[in-house]
């Protein structure tokens, strides 16, 4: 019987691991689907409106019977703030991201998304929803894991080294493609210009994923706190959208990649991550969710490997070992902060002697 318990503890301990991993593996196929649909032509403004409403409408029904007595009435303010953050998180950070890849590439896009946890984790520390502090050994490994794990995505994305002999499918179109460089085929003001508009996109992503918490201890029903987000999002996004596309042809949705990507992005991305994300952020913390991002990078190359003969490097495989190296530091600095916290908030001094032993001897470590 103990065992069991035990077993059922770890098991809970571990569900915002997987939940996340599940989430990086999501926005993988994303990555992926979207390029498809993308590059067969269709507006990346209106992909965004259609798959805002394909989640509002999927996730609408379980919002409406699932939680229909643990949400409370939404406040005026409520509904405003949800507004903003819908505003800031979903349609800027979509849409801003769509326009930075026109101005620069998506190699660039996909390594500028790996800045998320950095942002993130300053956003949350100016507004006191992270400690910082670099007094204790698990304060040196969270900021240290942070940086080395900003490093390490960008090091898989920017450097190449020589390709990985196993998978080297094509070498005679690899040596086009790494004669040519991105920055030579676009001028560098234009070059600039989506670099600021990248970050302004992945600053508004992680200010959404910091502000999830204050807005689920007002209203915890979170299923439909998602569909209120996505709605208010398509609602944005649909302005934004007529405005940027006058023409009425490229609304139509067939049978094809375009119809797949929007209903997977939809339903998969906007309704499933967006409600896993807003559970784990309850649970661990917006840095939490923010640093396991990078392994969306790594997670695509993999595939775009074996599905699209793409040929991986040397250079991404130690990028990759970086990357994990400092999500491991990270992870580990913030469940030694946790278990010392738990220590300090249940046990007195006179109750738990080890609780403070161990506390003293940390700190005792970082002064030495």
């Amino acid at each position: 019987m103990k065992s069991l318990l035990c077993r059922n503890a770890f098991t809970a301990s571990q569900k915002p691991y997987i939940a996340m991993i599940f989430v990086q593996f999501a926005y993988a196929g994303m990555a992926l689907f979207s390029k498809a649909a993308i590059a067969k032509g269709m507006n990346p403004f209106v992909f965004v409106v259609y798959r805002q409403a394909f989640a509002s409408l999927a996730l609408s029904p379980f919002a409406f019977f699932l939680e229909s007595q643990k949400a409370s009435p939404l406040s005026y303010s409520s509904v405003c703030k949800i507004f903003l953050v819908s505003l800031f998180g979903l349609t800027l950070c979509l849409n801003l991201y769509y326009v930075a890849i026109n101005y620069t590439t998506a190699t660039f896009a996909a390594a500028t998304t790996n800045t998320i946890p950095a942002i993130t984790f300053v956003l949350a520390g100016l507004l006191r929803i992270e400690s910082i502090s670099i007094k204790y050994l698990h304060g040196i490994a969270k900021v240290l894991g942070s940086v080395v794990s900003v490093s390490g995505a960008l090091v898989f994305a920017f450097v190449k080294g020589p390709p990985l002999r196993f998978l080297n499918w094509y070498p005679e179109i690899q040596k086009q493609v790494s004669e040519s460089s991105p920055t030579n085929d676009c001028p560098i003001g234009r070059w600039i210009k989506g670099a600021l508009i990248m970050i302004s996109a992945n600053t508004a992503w992680s200010l959404w994923l910091v502000l999830q918490g204050s807005i689920i201890k007002q209203y915890p029903a979170k299923v439909r706190l998602t569909t209120l987000q996505c709605f208010f999002s398509c609602i944005q996004s649909a302005f934004w959208a007529v405005a940027a596309e006058r023409n009425p042809s490229a609304w139509k949705l067939g049978w094809d990649i375009h119809l797949v990507s929007v209903v997977y992005c939809g339903l998969v991305i906007n309704g499933i991550t967006y409600w896993i994300q807003v559970w784990a952020i309850e649970k661990k913390g917006p840095v939490f969710i923010a640093i396991f991002t990078p392994f969306a990078l790594i997670i695509t190359a993999i595939f775009s490997a074996f599905l699209w003969k793409e040929t991986l490097h040397w250079g991404s495989v130690g990028g990759a070992v970086l990357l994990v190296g400092g999500l491991y530091s990270v992870l580990w600095g913030k469940n030694r902060e946790e278990r010392i916290n738990k220590i300090v908030g249940n046990d007195n001094d006179e109750e738990n002697p080890e609780g403070k032993e161990e506390i003293t001897m940390e700190s005792t470590l970082n002064n030495h």
